[in-house]
């Protein structure tokens, strides 16, 4: 649902990295890009709604008064939300290299699964939407 929230009001590069087998506090982060501090807080606040509808409450929430990177903890799920300055600089991707990672293509909303060299995925592992 977060997910499906960020292609819908236009995330940057939104990325699911699989850290369950690598991270004791979460199974999934969800990773993307806002274009200004403006579009950052917006998607934020549409990711917060949209998962509040279906009765889902972050366990907390931080960088909302900068804009520059939100922090959204779900319990299993961790949503980052970067200004892409912020996203480069801190580089969650290279960081976590050893994770399943999945690339969301917003023009036609399809996933591209790609894995590192030491873990495989195997098809039965679907990730949360």
């Amino acid at each position: 649902m977060a997910v499906k929230t960020i292609v819908a009001h236009k995330g940057i590069e939104p990325v699911l990295l699989e850290v369950t087998k690598f991270c004791s506090f979460a199974d999934f982060f969800i990773l993307c890009s806002g274009g200004s501090q403006r579009h950052v807080l917006a998607l934020a606040q549409h990711v917060e709604e949209a998962l509040a509808q279906a009765g889902i409450k972050p366990l907390g929430v931080e960088g909302r008064e900068e804009g520059q990177w939100v922090l959204m903890d779900y319990n299993t799920v961790v949503v980052h939300i970067f200004l892409q300055p912020r996203r480069e600089f801190y580089n969650l991707e290279d960081l976590w290299s050893e994770v399943p990672k999945t690339q969301i293509d917003i023009d036609s909303s399809t996933q591209t699964t790609s894995t590192s060299s030491q873990e495989s995925r195997s098809d039965a592992d679907t990730p949360p939407e």
